[in-house]
Parts: C-alpha cells; sequence; structure tokens
C-alpha cells in the first residue's frame, strides 16, 4: 500500500492529539515510524517528521516533512501542505472544517533502481466539532487519491499505481486528556491487480493524578500529590497483497517521556479518618477547593457557588475560563451576587454556558446547599451529554423516579449511564437532598475520573482491539 501519510491539527498543544497525517504512522519526541507497502510486501521507515501549523483568517495551513529510512538504507522523503478552511459557528457551539491539499511532493527509492514517486494528489475531509464547555468532540470523514510514477532503472520500466483513500477520524479533548483515533482503507491498484490495506492508529494524551508518599516520619507533611502527563500513540496495519506478501499484520507504539508536576500540599486535620479524605486531599491539591482553614468540614452542606466553580476549576474549562475583560461588570446577573467576588465570572460565563441557572430569574442563591439533582445537571451539561437520554417519557431505574424534577432528568439517566452516581441501599436517588462537602469531592473525583480515563478507553480501546 501507499505510504501512509499522517496529519495533525495542533490548536491546543497541551492537550491535542493527533495521529500523523493519513499514513497510520506513529511518534515520539524523538522518532517517527510508519510501514510502506506499494512494493507488495512491507517496508518499516522510520526518522524524522516535523510538522507545522498556521491559521490565519478562519483558514489553517499544516505542513508535514518527512526524511525517512528503512534499516535496508531505503530512502522515503515526502513534505504535503494542508489548507482547512474552518468555520466556527459560536450560536451552535460548533466548529466546521474542510480540508484539502495545497502542495505535495514524495519519493520513495528502493535499493538502487526502484524509485516510486507522488504525481498526483487528490484529497479532502470534513470534520465536525462540537465545543461543549467541559470537552469537545469531534468525527470527520477522508476520501482521497494518490498516483504514483513507479520506475525501475534495471528493466528500464514505467507503470503507474493508484491508491485509493477511504477513512474516519474521531477523537475528543479537555484538560484532563485528548485522544483522536483514526481509520483509512487503502485499496491499491496496479496493472489491474489490487491489494488492500487497513491502517488503525490513535493518539491519546492525558493527565493523571497521583499519590506521592513523603517517607521521613519528621516533617510537616506525610505526602503529596503529582499531576503525570503521559502520551502513547498505537498503530495497526493489516494487509491483504495477493501478488505479494500476502496476509498480515504490522503493529506500531511509540511513547513519550512522561512529565511530572508537584501540586501542593493539603494539610486539613478533620479528615484524616474520614472516608472521602484521599478525593478530598485531591481537590485540595488541584485547587479546586481554595480553602484558607485547616479544617475543611466534610460533612457540612456544599453550597451552589463553591460547587460550581469548583466544577469550573477541576476541568480547567477553557472555554469558561476567567474572561479577559477589561472592566468588571457594573451589575451581576443574579441580584445576589457581588461581581466584586474574585470567583464571580466563573459563575457568570457557567450561566452563559447553560451550565446552571438561577433558582429564580432574580436570584441564584449561591449559600444554599446544592442538592444532588442539582449537580448532576451542572456536570453533565459541563459534558454536553443531556440530550443523551431517551426521548421523553422514559423511567429511569430509580425507586425514587417520579420525585426527579423534569429539568433534571435526562442529565440523572446520563449520570447513571456513565457511572458517575449510584442509587442507596433501597436505590433511591434522593434528587433533593443536600450534598455535603464529602460527598461532593467524591462525585468531582469520579467526574475527572470519567474525564481521565473513560474517555480515552471509548475512543480508543473500545474501537482498537489490539493493544
Amino acid at each position: 500500500m501507499c505510504a501512509l501519510v499522517f496529519s495533525i491539527l495542533m490548536a491546543t498543544p497541551s492537550a491535542e492529539a493527533k495521529p500523523v497525517e493519513f499514513n497510520g504512522g506513529v511518534l515520539n519526541e524523538y522518532v517517527y515510524e510508519e510501514v510502506f507497502f506499494l512494493t507488495g510486501y512491507p517496508i518499516t521507515f522510520s526518522g524524522k517528521a516535523t510538522v507545522t501549523e498556521k491559521e490565519n483568517k478562519g483558514q489553517l495551513t499544516s505542513t508535514y516533512r518527512f526524511t525517512l529510512a528503512s534499516k535496508a538504507g531505503d530512502k522515503l522523503t515526502r513534505s504535503v501542505v494542508y489548507v482547512s478552511d474552518i468555520d466556527k459557528r459560536a450560536d451552535k457551539g460548533q466548529t466546521t472544517a474542510q480540508t484539502s491539499v495545497k502542495s505535495f511532493s514524495e519519493k520513495v527509492t528502493i535499493g538502487k533502481n526502484l524509485t516510486y514517486t507522488l504525481d498526483d494528489y487528490q484529497f479532502s475531509q470534513g470534520a465536525v466539532s462540537d465545543n461543549r464547555p467541559a470537552s469537545d468532540y469531534y468525527s470527520g470523514n477522508i476520501v482521497g487519491r494518490k498516483i504514483y510514477k513507479v520506475a525501475n532503472k534495471a528493466y528500464k520500466t514505467e507503470e503507474l499505481i493508484n491508491v485509493h483513500v477511504s477513512g474516519r477520524n474521531m477523537g475528543y479533548e479537555n484538560f484532563w486528556g485528548a485522544t483522536e483515533t483514526q481509520i483509512i482503507d487503502y485499496e491499491i491498484v496496479s496493472n489491474e491487480r489490487s491489494a488492500f490495506v487497513t491502517s488503525k492508529v490513535s493518539d491519546s494524551k492525558s493527565r493523571t493524578l497521583q499519590y506521592e508518599a513523603h517517607d521521613p516520619s519528621l516533617s510537616s507533611f506525610t505526602g503529596g500529590h503529582a499531576v503525570i502527563s503521559k502520551s502513547t500513540m498505537i498503530g495497526e496495519y493489516t494487509y491483504d497483497i495477493p501478488y505479494g506478501e500476502g496476509k498480515g499484520v504490522v503493529h506500531l507504539s511509540q511513547k513519550n517521556v512522561p512529565k511530572i508536576e508537584r501540586l501542593i500540599v493539603p494539610k486539613f486535620r478533620d479528615v484524616a479518618k474520614h472516608w472521602a479524605k484521599d478525593d478530598i486531599e485531591r481537590l485540595y491539591s488541584l485547587g479546586v477547593f481554595d480553602e484558607k482553614s485547616q479544617f475543611f468540614s466534610p460533612n457540612t452542606p456544599m453550597k451552589r457557588y463553591q460547587f460550581t466553580v469548583g466544577v469550573l476549576k477541576a476541568v480547567d474549562i477553557r472555554v469558561l475560563e476567567q474572561p479577559k475583560k477589561s472592566k468588571v461588570p457594573k451589575k451581576a446577573i443574579f441580584n445576589d451576587l457581588n461581581v466584586k467576588d474574585p470567583d464571580y465570572l466563573f459563575i457568570e460565563s457557567a450561566v452563559e454556558k447553560g451550565i446552571i441557572t438561577g433558582v429564580t430569574p432574580d436570584e441564584f442563591k449561591p449559600n444554599s446547599p446544592v442538592t444532588r439533582v442539582q449537580a448532576v445537571a451542572i456536570l453533565i451539561r459541563a459534558l454536553g451529554m443531556e440530550g443523551r437520554a431517551p426521548s421523553p417519557g422514559y423511567r429511569t431505574n430509580y425507586v425514587d423516579n417520579n420525585k426527579i424534577p423534569p429539568w433534571g432528568k435526562d442529565s440523572v439517566y446520563v449520570a447513571t449511564e456513565l457511572g458517575l452516581i449510584y442509587g442507596d441501599e433501597k436505590n433511591r436517588f434522593n434528587p433533593n437532598a443536600p450534598l455535603t462537602r464529602a460527598q461532593s469531592a467524591a462525585l468531582l473525583v469520579r467526574f475527572l475520573d470519567f474525564l481521565e480515563s473513560d474517555l480515552k478507553q471509548n475512543y480508543r480501546d473500545d474501537m482498537l482491539f489490539f493493544e
């Protein structure tokens, strides 16, 4: 099959995950690898790959350059420039992109006599991104055709090879992780013979919290947390070349060196033996609970204001960061909020994005306890998944289903399906019961675990069965 090409769109380098162009290749910070099939048998090339991107007036230009070699000394050089027209629909909360090839060159030299030169490259990709507050979700479709001129100096012959390309990609991106999985089929046609190759490649980046013990006993603290940032790219080629190698599978994998960031150490005096100790300390280390006291008061009610701000800080929501305004608003959006509060703009942004509403049109009730159904609705709206509930008329499996208010029922259903919430020992949801600060911590940690691990499982491991 043709040398697969790889492309990356890196709008947010800290979290972005993208396979390298459209050739099924994988890379880390040192080396890039891909497999070439046009000869009729797989040849693994490795070497240097560089990606540069520039966005201007709604157009993204992505340039890929490859300088690769095989163990036998074969050479592959490639330079491709893609242009993507970006249409950001803020009114719909979505972004679409249409990508085509602007320029290309590729040459593969096998031994002393055989060369493959890319003569024509037609390509189109359409993609849509649903930009939700806590995470972006996107999907795309790919079609293309490549025509290679094949020259054999020894036999003084030339022929054309057509490579038909079709595929799809899907992914997500949030502060805690990003994964894109790309599946592409290639049909290689030469001299009325056909071969087939499928590449599956997935790039995943993740941030996870890890506890680090502090062994000396004569210390002001016993341990703390660290954020571990990891990046892994895995790939698989399956091929069927009747006139050459036959059928087979090739696996590739590359990992980046993890990065470690130590966090502040919690020193609460009233959680040492509490069931939610680990959850509370994790969130405090992240700055989600910005407590000034040595006492967390885990069994007291969590306030609506604190919980909403805590959710936004927990996920480091990009579109809900403190707006860069030159002036503080003169009037709060609710009568019982203070624009001078350091976290006020978090609340205003959360309301603007539809994550939370006031208790009345004029009041937010910031100091009222957040109820279970309110908390769940905030989290699911942040994910943008409330629309994944069944058509109206359905029932949840909780025995107190009828007590769940209509405005929160979709969120309760989805949160249960995602494993974020559970019923009590009698399978009651207790929608109007207030959450304690400890229960809020446990719920937020499960939410972060979903962003860290469950999405990656769904977008990579559930689709690629070869890791």
